[in-house]
């Protein structure tokens, strides 16, 4: 698998400081909050396995799950929720913790849908920030580190479902994708 990536961008120890600094931050930033964490997945799940380890407050953790993707590397701009939440927000402070803040199309279309259910309130944490992509006005609250418009993977993301896996954030060789 290694011979697909063209450069590693968030090397192992990089994402472990990622999460911690993260964590700490949101830890102090909702103290006596009630928190709810929304994962999006698929691309969340390690993030959000290790940022809520640094998470030092009660809460919990729920899933949204919704594609733009397909089997390409562009997105279709065409967004399907394929699992909601499922429970009330009614009362809970919402943090959407995505993998990567890349158009902003999905991540806009889950947070409108959110929006409308009564949270206190709803933050977004990034674990990549890809600015230079952005179609939509929207932003992430908190931003592990920014990224090169190139296709990444690794760490939760993936490329038609594979390579999530990898312990790091890496380039994909173009040749893998443009066959």
């Amino acid at each position: 698998m290694n011979k697909d990536i063209e450069k590693i961008l968030v090397t192992e120890e990089d994402l472990a400081g990622i999460t911690k600094r993260l964590g700490e931050q949101i830890t102090k930033d909702y103290a006596g909050k009630k928190l709810l964490i929304v994962g999006v997945l698929k691309g969340s799940i390690y993030f959000l396995t290790d940022l809520s380890r640094h998470i030092d407050l009660p809460c919990t953790i729920d899933f949204v799950q919704a594609s733009s993707y397909g089997a390409g590397t562009v997105s279709s701009g065409e967004i399907k929720i394929t699992k909601d939440i499922s429970g009330d927000l009614s009362g809970f402070d919402v943090l959407l913790v995505e993998d990567i803040l890349d158009t902003g199309r999905t991540l806009k279309h889950i947070h409108d849908m959110l929006s409308k259910r009564n949270p206190e309130s709803i933050a977004v944490v990034t674990l990549l920030d890809k600015p230079a992509r952005r179609e939509v006005d929207i932003y992430a609250d908190y931003v592990g580190v920014d990224v090169p418009n190139a296709f990444v993977v690794g760490y939760g993301l993936d490329y038609n479902q594979f390579y999530r896996n990898l312990p790091y954030i890496g380039i994909l060789k173009e040749s893998v994708y443009n066959k």
